[in-house]
């Protein structure tokens, strides 16, 4: 693992679409614009925790015809920076595809160091499935997904069940994880900044996924860019060899000439045909119990206005 400068690359794929569809916009506000929310309800920082970073949005189709999963995407940023409001472009596709999503901030460094930032996501999953039923998601079919820091986040709250107990939910009861580009066995640390936030871990080895490869896993699926310089495959073939030798079940898909940023702008309609990375966790989540459409279309019947800022 690289020094992560992710926030920096992804507005620097994100100038791509501000220079070309957007130019008035920031540039993650034009990579978001680049993705339609037609069809969608979308409500915005709702509360899960106390403070400024304990809010999520929350995405979901306007017509619903039965109990669809729930998604909790976790994004990336080091673990230093990041904001729910710059994912869009992930969570409308799933959201398009008749999934519920929730989206939460959490509180990063140097605010908190390790573990809190899992605990604080182990909250917002908790929170989520609790409220579940009410946004007209199914609480028993529960899905993670994450990015980078956020991919590691959420495949330590799957490794290392005792942070999702601590909130009262059974990291077994997942349907499944998603981890696109995990940082999830990068000892020894380099970087001054990243040693700093896991400096607080009592053994450095509890601070990596790999250590709790024991075959106890929910259905996992990692997804790494083979050209990947930020967060390198071998941390996810790393995870995978752990796994499969204790018997758990995991998948891995690498896509070849695919970076640490590509591989998560591929979500965006703009970008889709660097990776099949939303038909690939679409798919995941079919297999595991989830019904989704074949494509994120919008519905039949679903009137241009659809997208109602606002209470569900």
């Amino acid at each position: 693992m690289t020094h992560i400068l992710y926030p920096n690359l992804l507005r620097a794929a994100a100038l791509l679409v501000a220079s070309t569809i957007v130019p008035s916009c920031a540039p993650v506000d034009a990579l978001n614009a680049s993705v339609s929310t037609r069809g969608l309800q979308i409500l915005r920082d709702i509360a899960y925790a106390p403070g400024p970073r304990g809010r999520l949005d929350l995405y979901r189709p306007a017509m619903l015809a039965e109990r669809p999963p729930l998604v909790v995407f976790i994004y990336g940023g080091s673990w230093k920076t990041g904001s729910k409001d710059d994912y869009q472009f992930v969570a409308a596709p799933l959201a398009r595809a008749g999934l519920v999503v929730a989206v939460p901030d959490y509180r990063l460094y140097p605010e908190v160091r390790f573990p809190v930032f899992l605990e604080d996501n182990a909250r917002a999953v908790a929170f989520a499935r609790a409220h579940a039923a009410e946004w007209g998601a199914d609480p028993d079919r529960v899905f993670l997904i994450g990015h980078s820091a956020g991919a590691y986040n959420v495949t330590m709250l799957a490794m290392d069940a005792h942070y999702l107990a601590a909130e009262g939910v059974a990291a077994a009861s997942l349907s499944g994880v998603v981890g696109i580009a995990t940082p999830a066995d990068f000892l020894p640390i380099r970087e001054e900044d990243i040693r700093d936030i896991f400096s607080t871990a009592p053994d450095p080895a509890a601070s990596q996924p790999v250590a709790f490869a024991d075959g106890h896993n929910p259905p996992l699926l990692l997804l790494h860019g083979g050209a990947d310089s930020t967060v390198y495959p071998r941390n996810s073939t790393s995870l995978t060899g752990r796994i499969k030798a204790a018997g758990g079940p995991v998948e891995l898909k690498i896509y070849p000439e695919v970076g640490h940023i590509g591989i998560i702008t591929s979500f965006a309609p703009l970008f889709e045909g660097r990776a099949p990375v939303l038909a690939d966790v679409l798919a995941f989540i079919r297999a595991h119990g989830g019904t989704v459409n074949a494509t994120p279309n919008v519905p039949p019947g679903v009137p241009p206005n659809a997208h109602r800022p606002g209470a569900l």
